[in-house]
């Protein structure tokens, strides 16, 4: 697997509490979408780290083809619903 795969064309909404660490699924395999359940083993991708400033409620990317990972910068918005659940371009 070289490319991600599309979990959702369209990002979550969610909360993040300030000074908590966050893994960040970049495969697109994780069932607990935007964030990691270790469905990465094995195929190169790693998850990203992050800790939240602030509490505070996040627009996470689940397109996986974000330039900002891990919050959405729209990017989502090539991608059809046929395509969710596929390896990306």
């Amino acid at each position: 697997m070289s490319n991600p795969v599309i979990a959702d064309n369209k990002p979550r909404k969610v909360t993040l509490k300030k000074d908590e660490k966050y893994l960040f699924c970049t495969c697109g395999r994780s069932g607990d979408q935007p964030f990691c359940d270790g469905s990465h083993k094995g195929t190169g991708f790693k998850p990203k780290s992050f800790v939240a400033e602030k509490d505070e409620d996040a627009v996470l990317c689940q397109c996986k083809y974000t330039g900002n990972a891990p919050y959405c910068d729209g990017t989502h918005n090539q991608f059809d619903k046929d395509q969710v659940g596929k390896e990306g371009p």
